[in-house]
């Protein structure tokens, strides 16, 4: 008998972030472009499940009139995971709604339903504990309306609560799907269908919960910081190599809220993001979230004051610089690109460092990726000013002339494209002097011996810039490049004969040895 009454008392396990089951999915290339409307979620909002346009509507009202109260019972199990254990199932039963209560026992009500919803539920077996799910999942909504229509400050003791839940709910050991290093190299996120974490439809109510704590002015930052610290931002930033696009994407929205709200952990949020980067950069060269940390990047460099910090400028060359050379850099490539032009934009005196940087670690075989670069490098010239162009304009275009020299089409074209940029075209012709001898070469040998004829109209449009811009110049190079072709020709002539000697003398000398003696 005393057996039966133990088994009916709810059992508290000692790991409150336990790790959940089936929470794998594959990654994406940009996450910024997924989508987080989704059938999951449809039924329990009113508004768009994207955190970008939902930060002013309120979720659908979830009241549960009439459901009987088991808030005493689960008082002892806050931190319990379902897994179908009945003595718990049956005392996970719906709160009254807050409307139902007057205002003075809203906020107890409150901690009530946070405590609710620090039960974790496995989604792995879909036919388990649905009533219980969806109990939880209507006490989301309506903590998310509580949140966003509050008109009082949240006490420290409820900030204590909110963040002890969402910690529950969301901090777990990711698990993701092997996948070797050519895969890797190859993979391309938006052509790959990701697997989503199947239990999104509470995680992103979760989500929504604290991106609207965080940004309500109703949450005091100075008491905040205290529970939402060093640790919690750790840990956050642990998720980012989660699987599940919209999970990043939420990862993201709260992160930047948290920046902006707490500027004491500035500079410890940049410190753990460069953290993140070096590992990435020099030990695994696998992370799913590089693209978002990036895109929360590109924001923050916006926002830097002028001028710029030393430890600013050091994140630059150490961290984003080196970011061009993992194998996986189209999976972030456009964020990064808007980094580093940025950079260029606060302070043009960075141009010179930038363009070497890319220089360092330009792609020798790998003619996609090289077509990236020199998208990037034009974005890069179109912010840089005449005296940072001539600090580096001799090795930018010795790299340049092998792009216009390049058999593969898209490299050549897209380097001859260059020329269509006014900005960069003043620059060039500014410079010919030092320019046109370097690329000159390469210009003649595409008109007349490149297999792409698109590339080989662009090449003569180029050539007659030159020529226009400056006659005199254009026929001096040209006459430098003929008569080095005919040196190069006699060079070639003299070589072979010595070889045609040698190969006479080598088979006089053969036929001698063998002849009868």
């Amino acid at each position: 008998m005393i057996k039966q009454i133990l088994n009916r008392i709810p059992r508290k396990t000692h790991k409150s972030t336990e790790n959940r089951d089936g929470g794998n999915s594959n990654s994406s290339s940009n996450a910024s472009t997924s989508s987080r409307g989704n059938s999951d979620v449809a039924n329990s909002r009113s508004g768009s499940s994207n955190p970008t346009s939902g930060h002013g509507q309120n979720l659908q009202s979830a009241s549960n009139t009439g459901l009987t109260q088991g808030t005493n019972k689960l008082d002892n199990a806050p931190n319990s995971k379902l897994n179908g254990n009945p003595a718990i199932s049956n005392a996970y039963e719906a709160l009254p709604s807050f409307k139902d209560v007057p205002n003075s026992e809203k906020q107890n009500l409150f901690i009530k339903k946070l405590n609710l919803c620090c039960v974790v539920f496995d989604f792995t077996d879909p036919t388990k504990t649905l009533k219980e799910k969806e109990v939880k999942r209507q006490t989301l909504v309506e903590l998310v309306d509580y949140v966003s229509s509050a008109n009082g400050k949240f006490s420290e003791n409820v900030m204590q609560e909110i963040v002890k839940m969402v910690s529950i709910n969301i901090f777990r050991r990711l698990t993701p799907q092997p996948r070797d290093n050519k895969i890797l190299e190859t993979f391309d996120g938006e052509e790959e269908e990701p697997s989503m974490d199947p239990a999104w439809p509470h995680l992103q109510l979760v989500y929504e919960f604290l991106l609207r704590f965080v940004a309500s002015p109703e949450t005091d930052a100075k008491l905040a910081k205290r529970y939402i610290d060093h640790t919690f931002i750790l840990r956050w930033l642990d998720l980012f190599d989660s699987e599940d696009p919209r999970e990043r994407e939420y990862l993201k929205f709260v992160l930047h809220r948290m920046y902006g709200k707490f500027m004491v952990h500035r500079p410890f949020i940049r410190k753990a993001i460069n953290n993140i980067f070096f590992r990435f950069i020099f030990e695994t060269e696998k992370h799913n979230g590089i693209a978002e940390l990036l895109e929360i990047l590109g924001s923050i460099i916006n926002g830097f004051a002028l001028p710029l910090k030393e430890e600013h400028k050091l994140f630059l060359v150490r961290a984003l610089i080196p970011l061009h050379k993992p194998k996986c850099i189209p999976m972030y490539h456009q964020q990064l690109s808007y980094c580093i032009t940025q950079f260029v934009e606060k302070d043009c005196k960075l141009a010179d460092t930038v363009i070497r940087g890319l220089l360092k670690y330009w792609p020798i075989t790998n003619s996609s990726k090289e077509v990236m670069f020199l998208s990037e490098l034009e974005e890069v010239l179109e912010a840089t000013q005449p005296p940072e162009f001539q600090r580096c304009m001799v090795p930018l275009f010795r790299q340049i002339s092998h792009c216009l020299s390049s058999s593969h089409f898209q490299v050549a074209e897209r380097a001859l494209f260059l020329w269509n940029n006014d900005h960069i075209e003043n620059l060039i012709k500014q410079n010919r002097k030092v320019i046109l001898p370097i690329i000159l070469p390469a210009l003649e040998r595409n008109t007349k011996s490149h297999w792409n004829q698109a590339v080989r109209s662009l090449t003569l449009n180029v050539r007659k810039i030159f020529s226009d811009s400056d006659p005199q110049l254009f026929e001096e190079c040209l006459s430098k490049f003929q008569q080095d072709e005919s040196r190069k020709e006699e060079t070639n002539s003299k070589r072979e004969a010595v070889w045609k000697r040698l190969e006479e003398v080598a088979a006089n000398r053969s036929m001698g040895t063998t002849a009868p003696g």
